[in-house]
């Protein structure tokens, strides 16, 4: 069944992405919105738009019954979900369905098996994909936890089984930490997604994040390639590129056909990734969890393929078969994403919503700015303070690096504090350049760097009382 009409059940960057890759594919477009969001450019570019409630996402973006009843309104007949929000909502995705109703992305079954990061384990160790050592099923217990780290020994991370965005997690280093900080994990987990079972795996010090994209169509799955995640803060991504600069050919091979093992195993439909841990002093990996929707970082992949992944989704999601081989899938050249949010680095990110009083916009060759942005336009101080994502590309990744200090210094946000001259220090560092870094990396090199963020923000960004 072709889609003809697509509501999107999100907001923000990522509902202007999925807007415009339906108007190429000639398919019309609905965009909900909460009343915080009404001056919003999704709205603005969407063919209708109409209002499902408050600006707490709760009342409105995380309401099944109104987004439903938006679809059936506007005669919507397929729901996109975006990512975060209700992207990995297996009820949700079986209630779009029962509604008849076409979900872009995996079936509820798939979700709910990837989902809960304890049966992908599962799924992964039988897919014949190695996973970091650590508890083979959920642990309701402290009491089974702590018997098993008897075991395993120290350092040990203490992860949500259900849920992601680095919420539930602890690392113990003590059996003294491991009971302070296994109630703390269990309860921030029940409190963050309705579901307090942990697991409890080894911590391998100094790794790299590393992810694979898959496509599939329910039948057949490919990968397109992989995308380095490992400049991060606090668990979440800053800056993200691909191909990875770490990986050699031989274990790029097998990380990614471990990757297409694994989604072909549970019958995967959509875009994917599966997220892996990559030890490059051992080279082997290990592969963590899989997120069952569009990512944040799809844009690098994206760039270096030449494959508009929002597109393949929607197809799939419509009916049609994969049109890509595998065989086809090239890399050319290097990209790299940097997050642009509505935060002061200088002051530990807090977050700094406002009025955007001026605006403008990196171009050239190799050049890409996907935002929600326009002047004039209010951030909602209600949401995830993501304004969107420079992302760059170049024959080579020194070559995508000059490219990004080149588009970060056309870059313009005035009115508000944003995280550009992160991003600039972080593109002029010999360590970023040599590609020297891993997970742990980049919170030790925020501290010793604070000064310099703290006098890099421009004079026409407006402070926000503490």
């Amino acid at each position: 069944m072709a889609i003809k009409k697509l509501l999107i059940a999100n907001r923000g960057e990522i509902a202007v992405r999925i807007i415009r890759a339906a108007r190429d594919l000639g398919i019309a477009t609905v965009q909900v919105y909460s009343k915080a969001d009404k001056d919003s450019l999704a709205v603005r570019l969407a063919d209708e738009a109409i209002d499902i409630g408050p600006p707490q996402a709760s009342k409105s973006y995380l309401n099944q019954a109104a987004i439903l009843a938006a679809a059936q309104a506007t005669g919507a007949d397929a729901i996109h979900p975006g990512y975060g929000f209700l992207a990995e909502n297996a009820e949700f995705a079986a209630a779009v369905e029962a509604a008849g109703l076409i979900f872009v992305g995996p079936t509820a079954q798939s979700i709910r098996l990837m989902g809960d990061k304890v049966a992908a384990r599962e799924a992964a160790a039988s897919a014949g994909v190695p996973t970091v050592p650590g508890s083979e099923g959920r642990l309701e217990s402290e009491e089974a936890a702590f018997a098993l780290v008897e075991k395993t020994g120290f350092p040990v991370m203490i992860k949500a089984a259900a849920g992601g965005g680095g919420r539930g997690i602890r690392i113990a280093r003590s059996a003294e930490e491991f009971h302070h900080l296994m109630p703390q994990a269990q309860a921030e987990a029940l409190a963050a997604f309705g579901d307090g079972g942990l697991y409890v795996e080894r911590l391998i010090e100094g790794a790299r994040h590393i992810e694979v994209q898959v496509l599939g169509d329910g039948r057949d799955v490919i990968h397109c390639f992989e995308r380095e995640c490992s400049l991060q803060r606090r668990r979440q991504k800053v800056w993200e590129e691909a191909p990875s600069p770490s990986l050699t050919q031989a274990v790029r091979e097998k990380l990614c056909s471990s990757a297409v093992a694994l989604a072909k195993a549970v019958n995967y439909r959509g875009a994917g990734t599966l997220e892996y841990l990559y030890d490059d002093r051992t080279g082997e990996f290990y592969f963590l969890e899989m997120n069952t929707r569009i990512q944040v970082e799809h844009p690098v992949t994206e760039m270096v393929t030449g494959i508009d992944l929002v597109r393949e989704m929607i197809r799939v999601a419509g009916g049609e078969p994969l049109r890509i081989r595998q065989d086809e899938v090239r890399v050319g050249g290097h990209s790299i994403e940097v997050r642009i949010n509505a935060e002061d680095p200088a002051r530990n990110f807090l977050p700094n919503p406002g009025t955007v009083s001026a605006l403008s916009v990196p171009g050239g060759d190799g050049v890409r700015f996907d935002s929600m942005l326009y002047q004039g336009y209010t951030v909602p101080p209600f949401y995830d303070s993501l304004l969107g994502k420079l992302i760059v590309h170049d024959k080579d990744r020194p070559s995508a690096i000059r490219r990004l200090e080149r588009a970060l210094a056309e870059l313009s946000v005035e009115g508000i504090f944003t995280t550009k001259p992160l991003h600039q220090a972080l593109a002029r560092d010999a360590d970023v350049k040599a590609g020297r870094f891993h997970t742990a990396w980049l919170e030790p090199w925020l501290e010793s760097h604070a000064a310099a963020l703290a006098t890099a923000q421009p004079p026409s960004a407006v402070k926000v009382a503490p």
